[in-house]
């Protein structure tokens, strides 16, 4: 992990400011300069989509709730789009960028087209799922459009890593919108669901179309927000072993609990047991469960039951 900071970036005189009374937001026109100036080629590989539409950099920013006095860390800012949207409505920002072009030049776009918030700005070069610790004050708030490849990861890792992250708005495919977002009876509750709900309330924010992207991805996008628990679930029981019953229950999800979490408990008889400890009817289907049921049927992990390592929260 490197951190960058505007001074370091090289010469603003670089990335073209805006001109007098003109939006210190990016464009189509200035995204597309930008980038081929710097030579940057979007690839599918990290899941890059430029947001080139600024009414919709203020709607996320506004989506977001972001107060004045916020932290907020960015995964994935790209050429800065959401990012100047968002340091014109909190404290200061933090960006991880693991694209070295990107994590390069960003800095010095900010310090052209906003050079009054640029000491406010912070770069960190890394792999937001390895991070573990960013500059400055702790954030209080996450700000992303994830590429859509590791979008559920990379949030679990962040949630986890960063217990001062208060609210959280990404932007995601349509579709892991909808699974983050899905309760208890709904097709679409799965893991990704689950785990989200361990750390907090989510919901849709909104759908984001295509058009405001460069390139257009072949799919929509969707808010999520998440706005964490005030006080952690209760339970005796670790997350990594309340993760270990829910990866269990949905890896063969059309089977009853009691089959499904056969394997984890070690036996059939054994998982029926611990399911009627935990006051769930063992005929049931992990999709019907909340996450406060998983974590009591954690708390009676049987003997028997084989030893769940430690892994982090975007491993489970």
């Amino acid at each position: 992990m490197s951190t960058t900071d505007p001074d370091s970036a090289g010469s603003a005189e670089s990335s073209s400011a805006p001109t007098t009374g003109e939006s210190a937001l990016l464009g189509p026109a200035d995204v597309r300069e930008l980038a081929g100036r710097l030579g940057v080629r979007p690839t599918k590989q990290r899941g890059q989509n430029f947001v080139i539409d600024a009414n919709t950099v203020r709607r996320i920013v506004r989506a977001a709730e972001v107060r004045p006095d916020d932290v907020v860390v960015e995964v994935g800012p790209g050429l800065g789009s959401l990012t100047l949207g968002l340091l014109e409505a909190v404290d200061r920002v933090t960006a991880v960028e693991i694209d070295p072009l990107l994590a390069q030049h960003l800095p010095t776009t900010v310090a052209a087209r906003m050079p009054e918030r640029a000491d406010r700005f912070a770069l960190v070069h890394a792999d937001a799922m390895t991070v573990t610790e960013l500059p400055g004050p702790a954030p209080t708030a996450l700000v992303a459009n994830l590429p859509y490849n590791v979008a559920v990861p990379v949030l679990l890792h962040m949630l986890e890593t960063f217990p001062s992250i208060e609210r959280t708005l990404v932007m995601v495919q349509s579709e892991v919108a909808d699974r983050l977002a899905a309760q208890p009876g709904n097709k679409v509750y799965g893991v990704p669901s689950v785990k989200a709900q361990w750390y907090a309330q989510v919901k849709r924010a909104g759908a984001i179309g295509r058009n405001v992207f460069w390139p257009a991805p072949n799919v929509d996008s969707g808010l999520v927000s998440l706005i964490r628990r005030d006080e952690p679930l209760k339970t005796t029981a670790a997350r990594v072993d309340v993760f270990a019953v829910i990866d269990a229950a949905f890896a063969q999800r059309r089977k009853t609990l009691r089959a499904a979490l056969a394997g984890w408990a070690g036996g059939a008889a054994a998982a029926e047991e611990a399911l009627s400890a935990a006051g769930v009817d063992h005929r049931l289907r992990g999709e019907a469960l909340t996450v406060e049921q998983f974590a009591a049927i954690a708390e009676h992990k049987p003997s028997s039951a084989s030893p769940t390592a430690p892994r982090s929260a975007a491993q489970s």
